[in-house]
């Protein structure tokens, strides 16, 4: 079985691992999350990310 290639949080390199060899940092999968036009929880994400905008101009 191939592994995932996975990108590290913290400085940004790519590599298999599950930690990144440079930094240390923890890594995930660099894939966005797949979308669906009939998409349930796209209310909330934008509620979510309009809160998170208005908090930080304060």
């Amino acid at each position: 079985m191939g592994k995932r290639i996975k990108k590290c949080k913290g400085c940004g390199r790519y590599t298999l691992s599950d930690a990144c060899p440079d930094c240390g940092g923890d890594c995930v999968s660099p894939k966005p999350a797949s979308y669906s036009p009939e998409d349930r929880y796209g209310k909330y994400r934008r509620i979510y990310r309009q809160n998170l905008n208005s908090s930080r101009k304060e």
